[in-house]
Order: C-alpha cells, then sequence, then structure tokens
C-alpha cells in the first residue's frame, strides 16, 4: 500500500490544532490532521473562556458569531483577582466570553469541517523518523500501523507533547508547587456558590448553567456542580478518582458535601514549562505543546489559538513556494516571548493567591494599583491580548499592532476592516489619494481596497494615533506597513511578508530585528 503524502500533519485537534487546520484549508494547503481521542467529544473542561482578542481573531475569520451565540459575555479579564472592566477599550468586542473548551472545539470542528477537512480520529502517533533538519520528509507513524509522509510536522498535542519529545526540544521550566482538581459531580449537600479563599487555600462551586446579570455571575439552581478545589499534597501523575476528590474537599472545606457520581474529574497544576524553540527544522509547536502553566487568567487556550493564526499563513506561504523556509522563524520570535510573559503573569499571581497576612496585604496593595486608571489600562490590555505589540522596526505606532476594525468607505459601500480579512490574505488599504498605491503586479495575493475613513485611530492602551494615508495587514490582523502620504518601505515589506516585488527568494529571510515582538 503506498504511504500517504501531505505538506503538512497536524497532530492535535484540540482549539490549536483545529485553528490551525482552519487556516491551511483557507490557504489551499495539503494537510492530515490527526487526534488521539475515538471524537472531539470532551470529558471535561479545565478551560472556559475566550478572551477579546481572539474573539476579534475569530471576528477576522467571519466565525465569531457562531461563539457569541454560545457563550455568555461578560468582563472575565483578570489579574491576581482583580477583575478589569475593558468596556471603554476601542474594539468590536470589549468583553469576553464564558464558554466552555468543549463547546469552543465543538464550534471550531464544525467550522473546518465546512472548509473540507477530515480529522482522523483515534490515531495516536507512535514514533517520527526522518533527519528533522533537512530537506527530506519525515514519516508519522501511527497506532493503526500507518504511516503519513510529510514536508512539516505540527504539534498541537498538549503539554505532554509526542511531537515535541519526538523533535528533542527542551521543556524547561518550573515544576508545581500545587496542584488542584476540578470535577462535575452531584452532592448530597449544595455548597455556597462562587469562589472562596480560606487560610487552606482557593476553592470554587459551580454549575454550567449560569447567566451574567449587571456583570455578575449567577448560578442554576439545579443541575450538576462544578467544582474547583487545592489539594492537600501536590499530586501531578495518575488520573484522580473520586476518593481524591472526597479527602481534598474535607481537607479544603472540613467537609465533602456527600460528593458522589462524577461525570469527569480532572486535574492541573501551576507548572510552567516553555519549549526552547517553537521550530527544528520541519517540526512546530502550538498551544501547550509549546508552552502550559497555571490557568489563572483564562489564557492558555487563547494564547494557543493566537499561535496558530500567527504559523498558519506563514507554513501556507512556505508550502506553496511563496516563501523561503526562513520565514517560520519569525512565528518562533514573534510568539515565543509572548507565552513567556504569560508564563511569568500566571506565576506572579499564583504567589498572590496565597491566603497568609503577608501575601494578602501585597494582593491589597497590588489590587489598590490596579484600580488606577494608568494601571488598569495596562494590565487589561496585557490580559485581554489587545496590547501585543511585534517589533517590526521604526515607525508609525500602528506598526507590528493589532488593526482596529473601522468601518471603511469603499466602492461597495461601508465594510468593517475584518469582513476583509475573512479569507486569511494580506489586506493592502489605500487610504489616500484613489489610485495612489500600484494594485496591479500584486493583485493575484494580496487583497488592495480603496478606501475612505474619516474617525479617529485609536488604540487600545496608546489611545489616538495619527491617521496613515496607507496599511498593509498581515492574514493574522496585524499591521506590517504603514504608509504616511507615500508608498516608501512598501515594496520592501511586500517582499519579505510575501514574497513580492522585484526580490528573489532568497531576499524572504526575516531579521531578528523584524521577528522580535516588544511586549514590555
Amino acid at each position: 500500500m503506498q504511504t500517504p503524502q501531505h505538506a503538512v500533519v497536524i497532530v492535535g485537534s484540540g482549539p490549536s490544532g483545529l485553528m490551525l487546520a482552519g487556516e491551511l484549508a483557507l490557504a489551499g494547503v495539503d494537510f492530515a490532521i490527526v487526534e488521539r481521542r475515538a471524537d472531539q467529544n470532551l470529558t471535561g473542561s479545565r478551560a472556559g473562556g475566550l478572551l477579546a482578542r481572539t474573539l476579534e481573531l475569530f471576528d477576522q475569520r467571519g466565525i465569531v458569531d457562531r461563539f457569541l451565540a454560545a457563550g455568555q459575555k461578560a468582563q472575565v479579564h483578570k489579574f491576581a483577582g482583580s477583575r478589569f472592566d475593558i468596556s471603554d477599550f476601542p474594539t468590536r468586542h470589549p468583553y469576553g466570553l464564558g464558554l466552555w473548551q468543549n463547546h469552543i472545539e465543538r464550534i471550531l470542528a464544525a467550522w473546518v469541517r465546512e472548509l473540507g477537512v477530515t480529522i482522523r480520529y483515534g490515531m495516536e502517533v507512535t514514533g517520527v523518523t526522518g533527519v528533522i533538519e533537512d530537506d527530506a520528509d519525515l514519516s508519522v507513524e501511527l497506532s493503526d500501523g500507518t504511516t503519513l509522509r510529510t514536508q512539516f510536522l505540527v504539534g498541537c498535542d498538549g503539554g505532554r507533547s509526542v511531537v515535541r519529545k519526538a523533535a528533542g526540544i527542551a521543556f524547561p521550566g518550573a515544576d508545581p508547587t500545587v496542584s488542584h482538581l476540578i470535577a462535575q459531580v452531584e452532592m448530597s449537600a449544595t455548597p455556597a456558590l462562587g469562589v472562596h479563599r480560606n487560610p487552606f487555600g482557593i476553592h470554587a462551586f459551580g454549575r454550567r448553567d449560569y447567566e451574567v446579570r449587571d456583570g455578575k455571575i449567577v448560578y442554576a439552581d439545579h443541575g450538576p456542580i462544578g467544582v474547583t478545589v487545592t489539594e492537600e499534597h501536590v499530586r501531578t501523575g495518575g488520573d484522580p478518582t473520586l476518593d481524591d476528590l472526597k479527602n481534598a474537599l474535607v481537607a479544603a472545606c472540613g467537609t465533602d458535601y456527600g460528593v458522589h457520581s462524577p461525570i469527569w474529574i480532572s486535574r492541573f497544576t501551576n507548572m510552567a514549562r516553555q519549549a526552547e524553540s517553537y521550530r527544528k527544522g520541519r517540526v512546530l509547536l502550538v498551544g501547550d505543546a509549546a508552552h502550559v502553566h497555571s490557568p489563572e487568567g483564562g489564557q492558555g487556550l487563547n494564547t494557543g489559538v493566537q499561535d496558530a493564526m500567527n504559523l498558519g499563513w506563514k507554513l501556507a506561504q512556505v508550502v506553496k513556494g511563496i516563501s523561503s523556509q526562513s520565514l517560520l522563524n519569525s512565528y518562533h520570535a514573534e510568539r515565543h516571548p509572548v507565552a513567556a510573559r504569560v508564563l511569568r503573569n500566571t506565576m506572579a499571581a499564583g504567589l498572590l493567591s496565597r491566603n497568609d497576612d503577608r501575601t494578602n496585604a501585597l494582593r491589597g496593595i497590588v489590587s489598590e494599583l490596579l484600580d488606577m486608571e494608568e494601571p488598569r489600562k495596562r494590565f487589561a490590555g496585557m490580559m485581554s491580548g489587545l496590547d501585543l505589540h511585534y517589533d517590526l522596526g521604526e515607525g508609525h505606532p500602528l506598526l507590528g499592532r493589532r488593526m482596529p476594525d473601522l468601518d471603511v468607505v469603499t466602492d461597495r459601500g461601508a465594510k468593517g476592516v475584518f469582513s476583509l480579512l475573512h479569507d486569511a490574505r494580506p489586506l493592502l488599504l489605500n487610504l489616500g489619494v484613489p489610485g495612489a498605491l500600484c494594485a496591479a503586479p500584486i493583485a493575484d495575493r494580496v487583497r488592495v481596497v480603496e478606501a475612505q475613513y474619516d474617525g479617529p485611530w485609536e488604540l487600545p492602551v496608546l489611545g489616538t494615533v495619527a491617521a496613515p494615508s496607507g496599511i498593509l495587514v498581515r492574514p493574522d490582523g496585524y499591521v506590517a506597513w504603514v504608509g504616511q502620504g507615500n508608498d516608501d518601505g512598501l515594496a520592501d515589506v511586500l517582499d519579505t511578508w510575501f514574497g513580492l516585488c522585484a526580490r528573489s527568494q532568497a531576499g524572504n529571510a526575516i531579521s531578528a530585528r523584524r521577528g522580535r515582538p516588544n511586549i514590555g
């Protein structure tokens, strides 16, 4: 039997893998996605929210309404117990969304199926052979005895990533100092719902059915109860049991509330590790395969989806021969510091969640500081992902930042900018003199739109910036070039990122300066 061959093999169909699959499908790339689970159903959902920037990314692909219809809008962005109201931020989504991971996956899986993607369920990777650093194909061995040959292998397979281990990519970081159990169960006695703190630690009780009233979560009065509780001793290995949950509840609350009939039980820790490199030759890592940390602030799933958006269009261009492999170096350069910041924040927040007198005093001071306007905006921008700035060189404040979803006027009427990114193509907006930016040589690869916009240009945290005369937006929604009355530098930027204009493919290398994000 002939061995199947694909340009890309994605391992894992969690949110990161599904997002990457959608991006490659939009680009017309041949790939396979394999998943060790028998189907997309999750027995438990540790992640339960979408942050503002992730909602914007879904909006850029025209699918955000599917998530909004299934979730609850709320001010979910927080740090160390301080919740940030971002309703005054200049975005169409000045909020977060309460939505469990199983629903997020279900919606993403339905989207990629519409794009013609078939997920190979029940397939576990048992080995990877080939010289990862050279130009030969890799062979991915699966648990059913088949082998897939591929140009590129992407690990979206979680913190215990088989792909990362097969590639020999180091995963340094901090071991866990605390572990928690999370479960959905029945209880004979109903505990006080909500989040509680005592000298033992933090524990919480709630129900899946809830609504948000005046920014506060109001739970239903019936149904299974969701539990999160700190374990008395750090545990990392093995599947947790009902007895483990009972013991943890008794230690933390003095009673187990007659817990019984678990629907699912899971464990998470505050371990913080990050892959030394997101790319090794023809192997790339996305999401939890590249970074694991405490779920404080709900950033893990969101960071992984944003990883996939950053990588997808770059990998597609390399596969198609538009760009050289050196373009992939910008994936690590841009995204590694983002997750490093998340690890730093979650470790700090974990320390501030302790319940001794000294930590309580420190947390109170931090809360007072975060109530001030400038610190509130700075931290809210960071936690929401709306402040992200890739260092693409000196220039206009928009350069390297997210493109705002402005309502521009085109020859086809008013259009939101995000609606012009649905097909994941680069976008060149000419906002100055009509015809000032030559469109003909690049129209096959870049969407060129003549538009007008007379309103203010506002960025979260930074505020109002000078209006540009033209703007080049990458497929992931970040600004690659800003025109200031002329087209100076546009040809070089088009060539650098999209293999266009006069230079050869060898000129596509991304310099260290242009690849390094500035997120300090």
